[in-house]
């Protein structure tokens, strides 16, 4: 074999075989104790808020019925125009008694007129079994929204004299959500400082940099909810004489936080793993 050709295999080969052996030799320095990562500290902590809420919403319906009639019969067009006639002059009378409490216009949503089939039962027949009747029900949702919750209770009255069918109770709102959750979740930060301190103080060790921040618990935000029947409240308020107090309570806001310090200086502790952790 020509000497220039045997070279130049030789060479080839012991490329191949550095690189395999660089290969082979990674892990073992990778595995070396020098290269361990340096002591930390990590922190659980949650924390929560409370605010007084800010906002209310009253949703409300009114609705007519065509009268009811045999599945045999033929439905009256003349009585559905009747019905939709009664409900809208209901609908402007309410409105009207709204804005006599105070409330702006815009602050008041009549919603779309909804048209609902139904079946009922009817008297019995000579067979004795009860024949089943046909309406129709005509029905129209409104909305009031509050950002001066001392009129909650004239509104909620209003509302009452004006003859709601259903009054669906009251959500207890804030107006800025972002301002709230945004507390909560720099308490449950502040927290997590505090006892990052406290663990390290008592472990004569000093913080570094922050090395890892997460969420535990994304800040939850839960309307509260108010139900009553209009029945009741309309029994009650006429009994009386006097409007009645709504107490809308707290709103609760929860967060929750994971933080990871680097610890620095030659008492850092040293632990299996070197990570010394703290979990509320």
């Amino acid at each position: 074999m020509p000497t220039t050709l045997l070279c130049a295999q030789r060479l080839r080969y012991g490329l191949l075989g550095g690189a395999l052996l660089a290969l082979l030799s990674a892990p073992l320095a990778q595995a070396s104790p020098s290269h361990q990562a340096p002591p930390s500290l990590h922190v659980q902590a949650q924390s929560w808020v409370e605010v007084e809420p800010d906002k209310a919403t009253l949703n409300a319906r009114l609705w007519e019925n065509t009268p009811a009639l045999s599945t045999m019969e033929e439905s009256d067009s003349s009585a559905l125009s009747e019905a939709r006639e009664r409900l809208e002059t209901r609908a402007s009378e309410l409105i009207e008694e709204m804005e006599a409490t105070g409330l702006e216009r815009n602050a008041i949503n009549a919603g779309s007129l909804n048209v609902y089939p139904e079946h009922i039962q009817g008297p019995r027949n000579e067979d004795g079994e009860h024949e089943t009747l046909q309406r129709t029900r005509l029905e129209r949702p409104i909305t009031v929204e509050l950002t001066e919750l001392d009129q909650l209770s004239n509104v909620l009255d209003a509302l009452i004299a004006a003859g709601v069918n259903s009054l669906d109770g009251v959500q207890f709102d804030l107006q800025d959500r972002d301002a709230a959750t945004d507390e909560a979740l720099v308490k449950a930060l502040e927290k997590a400082q505090h006892k990052a301190n406290l663990m390290a103080d008592s472990l004569d060790a000093e913080l570094g940099h922050v090395q890892r921040i997460e969420e535990t618990q994304s800040p939850i935000f839960q309307p509260r909810m108010m139900s009553m029947r209009a029945e009741s409240d309309a029994a009650g308020a006429s009994q009386s004489g006097v409007s009645s107090d709504y107490n809308p309570g707290t709103i609760r806001i929860d967060a929750g936080v994971s933080v990871e310090w680097a610890l620095k200086g030659t008492d850092a502790p040293h632990r299996p793993g070197n990570d010394v952790a703290a979990q509320e």
